[in-house]
């Protein structure tokens, strides 16, 4: 429903390394360029649908390609679809409906991982044999059983701590054991991928690279979505969503951050509408090709 059980992985005894620190201090994330900074930074707008691609960025053109090329991968596309961007070595952000729900199906996975490691690390412990097996098979294969032990072991005041101390603040946990009717944004994924790949007051090191390693390690056949045309030196990250409902068709969603190689940026790409699952994988991928090969250097994909 939420997701699909495919292979299954091989356990890791992968530990993780507590910090004892309880301070909570406000995680710094990479934003659009503000009014101080504005100066620094070139900014474009195009839009889709009647919503803007805004997007922002120190490399000289980049802001406008992106817009222009993200606005024109996905006009046209049926549904609505939701992204947030950013590249920290070129300065670079794009948003577009950013702060629009939908549906979390699969993709809320990684913050229930979060919530989990940010309990053992408040309670100076290692995951045990059990959550380990548990996460693994939950972002590696996506298994929802596991999901679901998971969700009801840390509870939903654990969860909303975890949303409250990484800033997700539009993010609205599912009632009950609904966990993939969370309410998401582009902008709170966005978030998560950030808080996964800097160093932070949330996640210690050991905590984000375990996180990072599992989403690096998904079963071959989903790892469809925002890789779509990423570098061959980049590490791949990621977690897919996807959920057929009676009502507004299919949520099809991909997030995450690649890294390694020079490159250091994260996307998020929410869609609900589609008529298919493979229409809004391809809706994603067609935006993802465009990202990477602006953010690659190599021009708008438009001269191709």
């Amino acid at each position: 429903m939420y997701g699909s059980r495919i292979l299954a992985c091989s356990r890791r005894s992968l530990t993780i390394a507590l910090t004892a620190s309880s301070l909570l201090t406000v995680l710094t994330m990479a934003t659009p360029a503000s009014a101080d900074t504005a100066s620094a930074s070139a900014s474009a707008g195009a839009t889709v649908g009647g919503a803007k691609v805004f997007c922002t960025s120190k490399r000289p053109g980049l802001a406008s390609e992106l817009s222009r090329d993200i606005t024109s991968a996905l006009g046209g596309r049926e549904g609505t679809t939701s992204l947030a961007l950013y590249d920290r070595i070129t300065g670079t952000t794009c948003e577009l409906k950013a702060d629009t729900h939908f549906d979390s199906a699969s993709v809320v996975k990684v913050s229930v991982l979060g919530s989990l490691l940010r309990q053992a690390e408040e309670a100076h412990r290692k995951l045990t044999p059990r959550e380990v097996e548990l996460t693994t098979a939950m972002i590696t294969k996506s298994d929802n059983d596991s999901t679901s032990a998971l969700w009801h072991q840390i509870g939903a005041a654990g969860f909303r701590r975890f949303l409250a101390l990484a800033q997700m603040r539009h993010t609205v946990p599912g009632s009950g054991k609904s966990w993939g009717l969370t309410q998401i944004t582009a902008g709170d994924q966005l978030r998560l991928m950030q808080l996964l790949t800097m160093e932070n007051a949330v996640l210690g090191p050991a905590s984000r690279g375990y996180a990072l390693d599992l989403m690096n390690h998904v079963t071959p056949g989903q790892k469809w979505g925002v890789p779509a045309g990423s570098p061959a030196t980049a590490t791949v990250h990621i977690k897919n969503g996807w959920l057929p409902r009676t009502a507004g068709g299919w949520r099809v969603h991909s997030v995450g951050a690649f890294t390694g190689g020079g490159h250091d940026y994260g996307m998020a790409v929410l869609s609900t509408g589609s008529r298919t699952m493979d229409y809004g994988i391809e809706t994603i991928e067609g935006a993802a090709r465009v990202i990477h090969h602006n953010l690659s250097g190599a021009g708008s994909a438009a001269s191709r």
